[in-house]
């Protein structure tokens, strides 16, 4: 059996790259998503295996020590996120394809991990302002909070063109229909 190949999508916050993943996860391509582990407590519904792979910090780093991650970051004290290589190779030994949702550090890292067996796909919003207006829009998060998410996009911006493919996110139905193209040439 051929060993699926790996399609990872990174963004700053508010891009749309979560909305294009689960899109292309309904079409057709034999994707699975890779679920990243994390030391943080579960929130609200999320489920263990589905959501994360919901882990103590102890254990997090016990890994890491055992190098058993593609990639992973402290995004505060004792609160890691990372993806285990052995979710991915888990995946890739069913011959599916593996997609990722993942930070752009983590996605530069993946790439070059798995070199012209992983495609990278960069999504950005049209502007800053618009990615601002989006952020807002949601509700979810404080002006300051907003704010912090703004000044972290302009610094991912910058690694935009470590990516293979940049998608820019100015009207969902396009980006949706590029991502679509962009996947099926790869994985044919």
């Amino acid at each position: 059996m051929k060993k699926g190949k790996l399609i990872i999508f990174s963004a700053p916050s508010g891009s749309g790259k979560t909305t294009i993943v689960r899109h292309l996860l309904n079409k057709g391509f034999n994707l699975e998503f890779s679920v990243s582990a994390t030391s943080r407590s579960p929130r609200g519904n999320e489920v263990n295996g589905k959501d994360y792979y919901f882990i103590s910090a102890d254990e997090f780093r016990k890994k890491i020590e055992n190098d058993e991650f593609l990639e992973w970051e402290e995004v505060y004290t004792d609160n890691y996120y990372g993806t285990l290589k052995s979710e991915v190779e888990r995946i890739r030994n069913e011959g599916k394809n593996v997609v990722f949702d993942v930070d752009v550090v983590g996605g530069c890292n993946i790439k070059n991990y798995y070199g012209s067996e992983a495609m990278s796909v960069f999504v950005q919003a049209p502007s800053i302002e618009e990615l601002e207006k989006r952020l807002s829009m949601r509700s979810t998060d404080s002006a300051e909070v907003i704010k912090t998410r703004i000044e972290k996009a302009k610094y991912e911006l910058g690694f935009a063109p470590r990516f293979d493919v940049i998608i820019v996110n100015d009207k969902l139905e396009n980006a949706l229909a590029e991502a679509e193209k962009i996947i099926g040439n790869f994985i044919q």
